[in-house]
């Protein structure tokens, strides 16, 4: 029989795993509570960072449906960052606090129920955050619309000088 407070646990974590955009594991041997929390504000309000136990771990991720993606991750001791925001920013900011920490290790991740491994997840932290990268698309979008706004404005303006040049040369002939 479960004990309440471990049953709680797991579907605690179930739940956040099937209720985020994506889950980063990682391994946090050697830092102190300090650097932990200094981590977790980082992370500020798009991803949210806890310390679990791998074996209550397991079972939320096949209760979650994450059993395959996750089971590989989960030796040592390990946290995830439960991202409910952009992805790519929370990476980021594991990414980062990382380099200036070597103690927190990336394992990888789970996004959108794709597996990933550490690389992918530096990777994806080296993307623009989302709104540089809807910025530059509609900055595209904006020159199209422009370029095609002088392509139908040439062609009346063409017309017009083709007509006037045609009049110019029937007035010399005429003369």
């Amino acid at each position: 029989m479960a004990r309440p407070d471990k049953a709680a646990a797991v579907a605690e974590i179930a739940e956040e795993l099937r209720g985020s955009n994506g889950a980063v594991l990682t391994q946090y041997r050697g830092l102190s509570v300090a650097q932990i929390s200094e981590l977790r504000r980082s992370l500020g309000q798009s991803a949210r960072f806890r310390i679990v136990k791998n074996t209550l771990t397991k079972i939320a991720a096949t209760e979650a449906g994450l059993d395959d993606q996750v089971k590989d991750l989960l030796e040592g001791p390990s946290a995830i960052a439960f991202v409910h925001g952009d992805v790519v920013e929370a990476a980021k900011g594991l990414r980062d606090f990382a380099k200036a920490n070597s103690s927190l290790v990336i394992k990888g991740g789970v996004i959108d129920g794709r597996s990933m491994s550490a690389e992918d997840v530096t990777k994806l932290a080296d993307l623009e955050s989302r709104e540089v990268i809807l910025a530059k698309l509609a900055g595209v979008l904006k020159a199209k619309q422009g370029q095609a706004a002088a392509v139908f404005q040439a062609l009346p303006s063409k017309t017009v000088r083709l007509a006037q040049a045609l009049a110019d040369k029937r007035s010399e002939e005429a003369a």
